[in-house]
């Protein structure tokens, strides 16, 4: 997927950005792509949610639906530059907590 593209998956200036409204603790992930430096650690952890586009960066697979909360969470602290945000159903952000 372009960063400058805007779909339904939300994508929005140098962020890519998933939402769902369903019960589970985050409810939105974003990667920030100007701080990923596509290590692929995410990938590692979480193969069914990420995937490195053609600028070998991050990017959110719809498949993250599927993939329970401590995945995610652990996907999103196995990266070196914490490109990874996580959000909950209130909008705020979880991870990382700066």
């Amino acid at each position: 997927m372009d960063a400058s593209r805007s779909d339904s998956n939300n994508i929005t200036l140098n962020k890519e950005t998933i939402t769902t409204s369903s019960g589970r603790q985050f409810t939105r992930v974003v990667v920030d792509r100007e701080l990923c430096i596509g290590a692929a650690s995410c990938i590692a952890v979480a193969p069914d949610v990420y995937e490195l586009d053609n600028d070998a960066k991050a990017i959110i697979k719809p498949e993250w639906l599927t993939v329970d909360d401590e995945t995610l969470k652990a996907s999103a602290e196995s990266c070196p530059t914490l490109a990874i945000f996580l959000y909950n159903k209130d909008g705020k952000k979880v991870y990382p907590e700066n």
